[in-house]
């Protein structure tokens, strides 16, 4: 069964907006070796202060191998952002209590 994976940083949302309209390729290419990885659904989520990715993946290790190639690129676009702190993402496993919708 597939995870989330959250990374939520303290961080310029306008910025990393800013940063995907200027240098969309950019983004296109860490999309494309994240796909190319297993990546199943990739979002990017901002409130004032803060960014929030949510990615969905096959498994943890998928999404370990994207970042063992990637990570150095993200860690650019987050400090473009404003991002100081190392990313810390977290997984999460689906549970099957009876209420899903969608």
């Amino acid at each position: 069964m597939s995870v989330l994976m959250t990374l939520r940083v303290t961080g310029d949302p306008t910025a990393m907006e800013k940063l995907g309209a200027d240098n969309g390729a950019l983004f296109q290419g860490v999309i494309a070796d994240a796909s190319s990885r297993g990546l199943i659904s990739h979002h990017f989520y901002g409130s004032d202060t803060e960014i929030l990715v949510v990615d969905e993946w096959p498994d943890e290790a998928s999404f370990h191998a994207f970042f063992q190639h990637s990570g150095q690129q993200i860690q650019e676009m987050m400090a473009s952002a404003g991002v100081t702190a190392q990313p810390q993402p977290e997984f999460w496993r689906h549970l099957e209590v009876g209420d899903d919708v969608g």
